[in-house]
């Protein structure tokens, strides 16, 4: 494969995976995976959660695309594809990671942006936690920043329609 072919296979399957997150996290996170994410909504002070086990199901997928791709694992079967989209899903992962759980949710640093995409990221995810239970809720993707301000006009609009039990302090 050529280098470009090995960018463009990455680049697409980074932002590819934002709206796989997207999905995963609207429909499955809560949906019928409502169990492993639940602790993720609720105040408490374990170092882990549950919701990790997703992390976990992630790194298992990349790690089987880089066997597929890999002529070590594989021999002649080896689909080279398969190694590069494994690279982009670990990489999504990495960013992932690093603003969701460092930015978002503090687990590694402490900072709060005070302006631009990344005070924007952090308002939009927090909109997300907005809502008690799995019903309802804004914001379902990882890197992805909506307007705060249509963000809560949606769950102002979810309260009105008892679609989502909303927090006060969600400000909708």
């Amino acid at each position: 494969m050529s280098l470009w072919q090995i960018i463009a296979i990455v680049a697409v399957t980074l932002v590819g995976m934002e709206f796989y997150a997207w999905a995963m996290h609207k429909y499955v996170m809560h949906g019928f995976g409502w169990g492993w994410h639940r602790d993720h909504h609720e105040p408490h002070d374990n170092r882990f959660e549950k919701n990790d086990l997703y992390a976990v199901v992630g790194a298992a997928i990349s790690i089987a695309l880089f066997c597929i791709g890999s002529p070590y694992v594989m021999g002649d079967a080896a689909w080279e594809p398969a190694f590069w989209i494994g690279l982009g899903v670990m990489l999504y992962g990495v960013i992932y990671s690093l603003i969701h759980d460092g930015l978002v949710h503090q687990r590694y640093f402490k900072w709060v942006p005070k302006r631009g995409y990344a005070k924007r990221l952090v308002q939009s995810h927090k909109l997300h936690h907005a809502t008690i239970g799995k019903e309802g809720g804004v914001s379902f993707g990882f890197v992805w920043a909506h307007d705060p301000a249509k963000l809560k006009a949606e769950l102002k609009r979810q309260r009105e329609a008892g679609i989502a039990v909303v927090r006060d302090s969600a400000g909708a």
